[in-house]
């Protein structure tokens, strides 16, 4: 199958939230991003966009009552930038979650100048 999308792994951000997940949950991130890279439209139970943010998304991954999320954010055309993950204990994505976010994407687009 063609990608649709590519994922873009910024620093290891992504990698220390993996790391630390057990394998049952990191089958299930691989399962979600897998599905992100080859489905033409996405559908918002794996993705979602953030409201009141500069084009951060998260991509929502359960495993049994669990929740994860992952923020990414689109730079050129297809390319799916992944930051950072953690484990959602509340309904609201928590301010300094996103504001991390928000670091993160403005991180990648300095190291690109």
């Amino acid at each position: 199958m063609t990608k649709k999308r590519e994922l873009y792994f910024f620093k290891d951000y992504f990698e220390k939230f993996y790391d630390s997940q057990t394998k049952k949950v990191q089958k299930k991130i691989l399962w979600t991003l897998r599905i992100i890279e080859e489905i033409d439209r996405i559908p918002e139970v794996y993705m979602k966009h953030l409201k009141n943010t500069s084009g951060l998304y998260e991509i929502r991954i359960q495993v049994g009552n669990n929740i994860y999320r992952i923020f990414c954010f689109f730079d050129i055309d297809n390319l799916v930038i992944i930051g950072h993950g953690f484990q959602k204990k509340s309904q609201k994505t928590p301010r300094q979650e996103i504001e991390r976010a928000e670091q993160i994407k403005k991180e990648y687009y300095e190291s690109k100048e």
